[in-house]
């Protein structure tokens, strides 16, 4: 509604409107679906990836828990923010390219916390238990240990939450994230930082949400 432009917040708008006339309030609404799908992607590549992989190395052992633990150190010598922002460059900005840089990135940490938990658990007696009946390998990783490492694991997976709604808003307001007119929350901060002395609430609402959320 170009009648509305930059207008304060009030009953009939709540978080006021942008340069357009948009309405900030529904805008934010809409850019938490992007930041929480991101958010939500982001831990799931990093549970699946980071646990079947740093799970693997672990219980093999020996040489290949070397090469394995090899390559992730050099992928992890590489600042996370670094390579997801080549990737960004070199895909094109979008959702779906944000959502293949973290799954390329976000699973390392929990691939070397992983490990180190299989490593502490499979000399216990209970797996050397297992071993002496006659248990598979793979129901050994599986069926045991994993599930004894699942504190750790929810709690890394946890916290690569906001992370991941922070790198995204980082880059939606740098201008390699979500692209217009997608309103992720990044994109909102961009956007209210250009009008940040005249109309100072289209920065405020969507800064406040993403530090609630990564609070949360």
């Amino acid at each position: 509604n170009l009648m509305m432009t930059n207008s304060s917040p009030s009953w009939e708008h709540w978080f006021g409107t942008d340069n357009l006339g948009r309405d900030i309030f529904i805008r934010v609404l809409y850019g938490a679906r992007i930041s929480l799908d991101i958010g939500i992607v982001a831990s799931l590549l990093n549970l699946f990836i980071g646990v079947i992989y740093g799970g693997i190395a672990g219980f093999c052992g020996g040489k290949i828990d070397r090469i394995m633990m090899n390559i992730v150190d050099i992928l992890y010598s590489v600042p996370t923010l670094l390579y997801v922002i080549l990737l960004i460059v070199i895909l094109k900005p979008g959702l779906i390219h944000i959502f293949i840089a973290l799954g390329i990135g976000y699973w390392l940490q929990m691939a070397r916390i992983v490990r180190g938990q299989i490593l502490s658990m499979k000399e216990q007696e209970f797996i050397l238990a297992a071993r002496t009946i006659g248990v598979s390998k793979k129901r050994i990783l599986f069926r045991h240990l994993l599930p004894n490492a699942m504190g750790a694991i929810i709690v890394t997976m946890t916290l690569a939450i906001p992370d991941a709604i922070f790198t995204e808003a980082f880059l939606s307001f740098i201008g390699l994230g979500v692209s217009a007119p997608m309103a992720s929350w990044g994109v909102l901060a961009s956007e209210g930082v250009n009008n940040l002395r005249a109309y100072p609430f289209q920065l405020f609402f969507p800064a406040v949400a993403i530090s609630v959320t990564m609070l949360a």
